[in-house]
């Protein structure tokens, strides 16, 4: 996965502005020694003889196969064109609705198919029970990470946040002022989480978010799950995965998700607002990792 280095290094410089991870072939010239290089073992740029020597070896490889990157999800679709653009390798994008647990299914189901997944873009949750599938790599900017932000080993490094949010198609439903507003006959069938929360992060943050709206926190999820099920016994939950398509059609009128998505899909429907309530804000972040057995290092 010589193509999927490059791209963790960029993404951590600029958000995955320019990104990609360069390390499909087995083994590339080391451009200082001219020795060969295991790029599925390589640890970081250095083991190759730089970027420049990691970069020619992943155009060698010629492609990257990443997972779970929807096109409107963190302004993906112009930071996978950019990156095809710039280093003229392909990138694979497989299932892009997928969620995080799915992620790492389609991982195990593909291993040692040439259409596995070489990186990972995990919600916090899944990403830390999972370790034991990522391979350790060091992206060039590690020494200006912060601690918090990556695993010692580089197992895995922060990429991107957001806030947790709430749009809602303002022609249709008030703005919501507080968290228990939700329960109101005027939210009836529209309440939206994206996803399963035992499966996708985004869902599972806005469990989190509720929960520390309703006097709980990262460590005590019960105010949040409970919440949950007042929305659903009041008739309020709607359980449809919510969708660019399905907010511009009025599918899904009210909708928790990372503020990045629910801002971007105003581009597609006219009245739909993004607010954050009043109160703690959830802001957790991305985890990217590498594949320990991919198909393009």
């Amino acid at each position: 996965m010589t193509s999927r280095a490059i791209l963790r290094s960029a993404a951590v410089i600029t958000a995955l502005l320019m990104g990609g991870s360069l390390a499909a072939c087995s083994t590339a010239s080391n451009a200082e020694g001219g020795s060969e290089t295991d790029a599925a073992t390589a640890t970081s740029a250095a083991d190759f003889g730089g970027m420049d020597a990691l970069v020619a070896a992943a155009q060698e490889e010629g492609e990257l196969n990443v997972i779970a990157l929807p096109e409107t999800w963190a302004n993906y679709g112009e930071i996978i064109t950019g990156f095809e653009d710039k280093y003229g390798i392909t990138v694979n994008s497989a299932s892009p609705d997928a969620s995080s647990a799915e992620e790492i299914q389609a991982a195990e189901n593909l291993q040692g198919q040439d259409t596995a997944p070489d990186v990972f873009d995990l919600g916090s949750a899944v990403a830390l029970e999972n370790v034991d599938k990522f391979a350790p790599y060091q992206v060039e900017t590690w020494d200006d990470i912060p601690d918090a932000n990556k695993e010692a080993t580089g197992l895995w490094v922060n990429n991107y946040s957001g806030i947790m949010s709430i749009g809602y198609d303002s022609e249709k439903l008030p703005e919501p002022q507080a968290i228990d507003d939700l329960l109101g006959d005027d939210y009836t069938g529209s309440v939206v989480l994206n996803g399963d929360p035992t499966q996708a992060g985004a869902a599972f943050a806005a469990v989190g978010s509720i929960s520390s709206l309703n006097g709980g926190g990262v460590d005590d999820f019960g105010p949040g799950v409970d919440f949950v099920a007042e929305l659903r016994d009041a008739g309020n939950l709607l359980t449809v995965d919510p969708t660019p398509a399905t907010i511009a059609s009025g599918e899904t009128p009210l909708v928790f998700d990372w503020s990045f998505n629910n801002i971007a899909a105003a581009a597609d429907k006219p009245g739909w607002e993004t607010t954050v309530l009043e109160g703690p804000a959830y802001v957790p972040f991305h985890h990217d990792a590498h594949n320990q057995d991919p198909t393009d290092p």
